[in-house]
């Protein structure tokens, strides 16, 4: 009989959150893996799925998985609020000592989070993946080389990957920030607040695989101007004005 690996820390518990948003191929699969992943870790957990004002189908799914699995709980968006609004929520909903989340499409290894919890100690607060290797298409590649060496030099970020959404995270640090992105420069901002606040850090490789359905909501000319715009007014806010 296998035995359940002991806490990475005392009293551990652990809040899973996924955002999803017209996920509905992917997130059965992911739901499945988490509550595997994280019963090798404790008994006190919970998944939490956001969605993002999916259309029906995905809502369908989600009402399945969430009478099927008693540690499932769905929060319904009635609109989109975008994906840094889906995070601030999943951030809010999650009342767990831990938080891990990642994306709902599938383009991450959920049972990497048992290599996150490996890595975490009582000195260590974000565990922070990076991917060994990028499967996106070689013009996303590039645009994400660009952006990494872009945020880190003007926010001075400490980690090497900060659009790599695989992290866990205590969940008491988001009583100390105030996150107001609605875009994936949420990202960004809760990496630097964090940082400012005196947050340690430590990285941990994962893998990262090509996009399994759908497509990335993200990589359009609308979405993308919308993001420089708030990257820009993001790092004048916190760069330059200095405020929260």
């Amino acid at each position: 009989m296998n035995k359940k690996p002991s806490p990475p820390i005392p009293d551990f518990s652990l809040s899973i959150f996924f955002p999803i948003y017209n996920d509905w191929a992917t997130v059965a699969s992911l739901v499945a893996q988490s509550i595997m992943a994280a019963e090798k870790l404790t008994d006190d957990f919970e998944v939490i799925l956001v969605d993002d004002g999916s259309e029906e189908k995905t809502q369908k799914v989600l009402t399945f998985l969430e009478s099927t699995f008693s540690r499932v709980r769905v929060i319904h968006h009635e609109k989109n609020r975008g994906y840094g609004g889906a995070l601030r929520t999943g951030f809010r909903e999650s009342k767990k000592k831990y938080i891990f989340y990642t994306d709902g499409d599938a383009q991450y290894d959920v049972t990497e989070l048992q290599n996150l919890a490996a890595a975490l100690d009582e000195t260590v607060d974000i565990v922070n993946g990076y991917k060994i290797k990028r499967n996106d298409p070689i013009y996303r590649v590039w645009i994400g080389k660009i952006y990494h060496l872009v945020s880190r030099f003007l926010f001075n970020l400490p980690i090497r990957d900060v659009d790599c959404d695989f992290r866990l995270i205590r969940r008491e640090l988001f009583d100390s920030i105030n996150l107001t992105s609605t875009s994936g420069t949420i990202c960004v901002e809760m990496v630097y607040k964090l940082a400012r606040n005196g947050a340690s850090f430590r990285e941990v490789p994962v893998r990262h695989y090509f996009r399994a359905s759908g497509k990335s909501q993200f990589f359009n000319f609308k979405r993308l101007f919308r993001v420089a715009r708030d990257y820009a007014v993001i790092w004048y806010k916190l760069v330059v004005l200095k405020k929260e």
